[in-house]
């Protein structure tokens, strides 16, 4: 019986790849890795390894969770060392429980390799620090869509004045209903936000807006996944602390904040 690592391949950057991550690539058999996965990463592996890609667009799955499960256990079996390489944390909106459960059921040994989220280092990336003494003492990492059973407009009633940073996940498709439904739930609609599209990476480019703001400037700015959405007092720092892009999207409003 071989074993399974669960890998968090960090947001982008392959220098934020974890020291633990590294090894357990270095010495896989096979690696099944997802779209977000930097493929400067993929270069540590063993010549000889699989690599198996399970890539996943928004609404479209090139291979099915079931598949990918279903991959995980047979090569386990065969007496394989198998790395499931996950963009940021494979906790974080990563499906990672899932795959565990998987193993877990079926017998299978596995490790759980935490990465860096992008929720965090995207953020830091674009100088917005999620916490802050002077703007904010707790902060909330939300998906930007739930499973069709889930009431989303009851969600956001908790998340729109009881939270100070925000930090959504997979939230352009419903940017639209996530700014209509903070703003009717009581958050100020001049409250600070920030677009952060393929944050940490060489492509990384931060667009600041406001909450009334976030679906006009979704389209103005033909913003695409993978994009995180920051709202909260936190966004007003990027103007100072962004040190990774030569310069912000919408100066004005880096002025203004």
């Amino acid at each position: 019986m071989g074993k399974v690592y669960i890998v968090g391949a960090g947001p982008g950057d392959p220098d934020l790849l974890t020291i633990k991550a590294l090894k357990a690539i270095q010495t896989a058999d096979v690696i099944l890795y997802d779209r977000l996965v930097n493929k400067q990463i993929l270069q540590h592996a063993k010549e000889g390894a699989d690599l198996i890609y399970c890539g996943k667009l928004p609404d479209y799955h090139m291979m099915k969770q079931e598949t990918i499960n279903h991959f995980l256990v047979k090569y386990a079996k065969k007496g394989k060392t198998v790395v499931r390489l996950k963009g940021g944390d494979p906790f974080v909106f990563g499906r990672g429980g899932e795959e565990a459960q998987t193993l877990a059921e079926h017998g299978v040994a596995f490790e759980i390799v935490p990465g860096i989220t992008s929720g965090i280092a995207a953020a830091a990336y674009a100088g917005i620090p999620v916490t802050h003494r002077e703007a904010s003492s707790n902060v909330a990492f939300v998906t930007g869509h739930y499973q069709k059973e889930e009431n989303f407009e009851e969600k956001w009633k908790a998340l729109a004045t009881g939270i100070d940073t925000l930090v959504i996940y997979m939230g352009i498709k419903n940017v639209k209903q996530i700014e209509r439904l903070l703003i009717e739930n009581g958050r100020d609609p001049s409250t600070p936000a920030a677009f952060i599209h393929w944050g940490t990476t060489d492509k990384q480019k931060t667009v600041l807006c406001t909450v009334e703001t976030l679906a006009g400037t979704v389209e103005s700015e033909k913003i695409e996944n993978p994009s995180l959405i920051v709202i909260g007092d936190v966004v007003q720092f990027s103007s100072q602390l962004s040190w990774f892009e030569p310069e912000l999207k919408d100066p004005a409003l880096s002025e203004a904040l």
